[in-house]
């Protein structure tokens, strides 16, 4: 029961960090689960997940609540996600859970540098809208749901600084589609890892619950912080993410 509580408290924490970055939780779920419970690298991934997919989906309904998420945007990104996401989640089931959890290190040290390099870029405004349409956002949600696929984390961690520099959508209406994305292939990849006997349900379980308590302060406050700090706050938060798995290493 003491164990349940303490991951409830846990998830809690998480959720609120989801809900901040739109991000669900699980990116820094899964270097919590690895480095201090001890789990692989994919069994990490699919307990994080348990977490992620009812917190995604709590999320994007707030973050709809905000703002009006349009559906001829959040379409061909939820669908183009969920047969790549299924694809990369395949993939990661069968690797070397130690090759897994570099690849993960270098994947947050790569987005983290990513980030830091665009809030120093020129660039045109940020809209509501969209500079490119389809099938651009068919590409985006390919690429993002294999990302999310293979790493357990929903692809919104990829595509929403895409959406930002690229797209040229604001920091909030980029995590709103962001979540879009996530909510099919985060469900997806749970699914597949589950099948693979890569989840701790009994872990997952009370972090869900945690989350689902939470996450909606998380995407409160993301609505009241300066565009600047929120983007500052998601790259040192990947960087910390990175250290802490890189430790475990």
């Amino acid at each position: 029961m003491i164990e349940w509580l303490l991951y409830i408290v846990l998830g809690a924490g998480l959720g609120t960090m989801g809900g901040l970055f739109g991000i669900g939780g699980g990116l820094i779920a899964i270097p919590v689960l690895g480095a201090l419970f001890g789990l692989d690298q994919q069994v990490a991934q699919g307990t994080a997940l348990v977490m992620v997919v009812p917190n995604v989906l709590l999320a994007l309904w707030r973050y709809h609540q905000r703002i009006r998420i349009e559906l001829r945007h959040a379409l061909p990104l939820a669908l183009c996600s969920l047969l790549f996401a299924w694809l990369g989640s395949i993939w990661a089931v069968g690797l070397d859970a130690h090759s897994m959890r570099l690849g993960f290190v270098g994947f947050l040290v790569a987005l983290a540098v990513w980030n830091v390099v665009r809030m120093f870029l020129k660039v045109a405004p940020a809209s509501e809208q969209l500079r490119y349409p389809w099938p651009w956002l068919g590409v985006l949600g390919s690429f993002a749901g294999a990302m999310g696929g293979l790493f357990g984390v929903g692809g919104a961690v990829v595509a929403t600084p895409i959406l930002t520099s690229v797209f040229g959508t604001t920091q909030v209406v980029a995590q709103g589609l962001s979540l879009a994305l996530a909510a099919p292939s985060t469900s997806v990849t749970l699914v597949t890892y589950g099948l693979h006997h890569s989840v701790d349900w009994s872990v997952g379980v009370p972090l869900a619950v945690g989350g689902l308590l939470s996450i909606s302060w998380g995407v409160k406050l993301a609505h009241a912080l300066p565009e600047r700090v929120l983007k500052g706050m998601f790259c040192v938060f990947l960087v910390v993410c990175a250290v802490m798995l890189a430790y475990e290493l």
